[in-house]
């Protein structure tokens, strides 16, 4: 019989895995994937951005060719997914947590069943009533205080078995526990964290307290950088200062761990029920957290940081691996789907079955041509970043990026830059124009607060003061 699952991070960098060279962050259990896995040096995502990477997840296609490039509801892709495909063809299969498919948020989006727990509050949430009928009802910034603490370490208000990383934990053992193991299972278990706020449970948040902890990486020409920041989260313009930053990855590194643990809980679950060798499992993330590094904080860059992703694949009958080929999330639904040998159209993907071929290149995007949209193409050992809005290149073949090495007379360069423009020409994604700022903040972001219990929150202060619900 043969099982798959999925185990999904939210902003998670490739070097935050103890195995993958970090000796700092405390990760076991992804630890002993690692030791029994297929590790991929070099994962690319598709985009540096939530609902994008989700999608080329699902559809096995670049965003150029879903239509969806930022995190919103445009989108060209109108196939049925790797997830219904599992389903269709007879897999007993559950998603639990977070997927960010906007435009069916708390739909089946493929799957037998769902337990849902998006990121923000909403009564469709299965998260959110847990919470509603729990002895936490008081909490209303379960994901953390977000706004102007977005990038405020902070503690969980949350107990650690109430946690939101806690509930996917419960949830998804919980379904491994009802299956049976003789029919075949697709489980995918999605945590928000080590998306921000950083709000571990405590005392998990005490996990990690070090000042001896890297402080940000900063090139000595960071000004040639600038363009390629994230310019709405940088650390300038949100007061973080470099001590800062070290206390914020603490907190960081200890969601990361607290994320370990359940995963620890979902694989001994599988190996208690005789399904563990049976079972295909893939551990990623959509896409990393630059952490202070090139004064910038979140994601919405090419740089490595936010780019480049953890890739670990555990196959069942085949030995421990590293490899250094590039790899992509637009290639975990052909993989799997072979994998499983389930039919399908090679030609519907841009993707390739990792157990049996190999990518020289990858593409990512962020943004498209209407509104100064960022494209790379990737290697093993380099890429060339395409930054529209300044009509400008950058090329590195080293990592942590130092120095932009673009020659334009260069024939490799030039030949890699023909395949990046060929792919900026085939994008048809339609990008919207961004929306004015309702609230504009001094703070340094725009107002993210939780808005479906506004007026039970607000019924909690008593008459004679104020509180800000923007």
């Amino acid at each position: 019989m043969k099982h798959v699952l999925i185990l999904f991070t939210d902003q998670q960098r490739y070097d935050t895995i103890g195995a993958y060279g970090n000796p700092l962050i405390q990760t076991p259990n992804l630890d002993r994937l690692v030791a029994d896995s297929i590790v991929f040096e070099r994962c690319i995502t598709p985009s540096p951005v939530c609902v994008p990477a989700r999608l080329s997840l699902m559809s096995g296609q670049y965003p150029a060719r879903t239509g969806n490039n930022n995190n919103n509801k445009k989108k060209k892709y109108e196939g049925e997914g790797l997830y219904a495909k599992l389903t269709g063809a007879g897999y007993n299969s559950c998603n639990v947590g977070k997927m960010h498919y906007v435009w069916d948020t708390y739909g089946p989006i493929g799957f037998g069943r769902r337990h849902t727990q998006e990121e923000m509050s909403h009564f469709d949430d299965d998260y959110t009533n847990f919470i509603l009928n729990s002895p936490y009802r008081n909490v209303f910034d379960y994901n953390g205080q977000r706004s102007e603490m977005y990038y405020v370490p902070q503690v969980s208000q949350l107990p650690a078995e109430a946690h939101p990383t806690q509930w996917v934990g419960d949830r998804s053992v919980e379904f491994l526990k009802s299956c049976d193991p003789r029919k075949p299972v697709f489980l995918f278990s999605s945590f928000i964290h080590p998306h921000p706020p950083f709000s571990p449970p405590a005392p998990w948040n005490k996990l990690y307290r070090s000042e001896d902890i890297p402080a940000p990486f900063m090139p000595e020409n960071i000004e040639e950088f600038r363009p390629l920041q994230n310019k709405k989260y940088g650390t300038e313009r949100l007061g973080i200062s470099a001590t800062d930053a070290k206390k914020l990855k603490n907190f960081y590194y200890a969601c990361v761990s607290f994320v370990d643990y359940q995963i620890g809980r979902i694989i001994n679950t599988l190996k208690e029920r005789g399904m563990y060798d049976d079972t295909l499992i893939i551990f990623t993330s959509d896409h990393g957290e630059c952490l202070g590094d090139y004064n910038s904080m979140g994601k919405r860059t090419m740089l490595d940081a936010a780019a480049h992703i953890p890739m670990i694949m555990h196959v069942p009958g085949r030995r421990q691996e590293t490899r250094r080929d590039v790899c992509s999330l637009v290639d975990v639904a052909p993989t799997i789907l072979s994998w499983a040998g389930i039919d399908y159209d090679p030609a519907e993907y841009d993707g390739v079955d990792l157990l049996r071929g190999r990518h020289d290149y990858v593409y990512s995007q962020y943004n498209g041509r209407e509104n100064g949209g960022v494209y790379m193409i990737a290697g093993a050992f380099e890429k060339l970043i395409y930054d529209s809005a300044g009509d400008k290149y950058y090329y590195f073949d080293s990592f942590p990026e130092t120095k932009n090495k673009y020659d334009e007379n260069d024939p490799h360069i030039a030949g890699l830059r023909g395949l990046l423009m060929k792919y900026y020409e085939s994008d048809v994604g339609e990008s919207p124009k961004p929306e004015a700022r309702k609230h504009p903040s001094d703070f340094g972001v725009e107002w993210m607060d939780h808005t479906a219990r506004h007026d039970e929150e607000a019924a909690r202060i008593p008459e004679g003061y104020r509180i800000d619900l923007r």
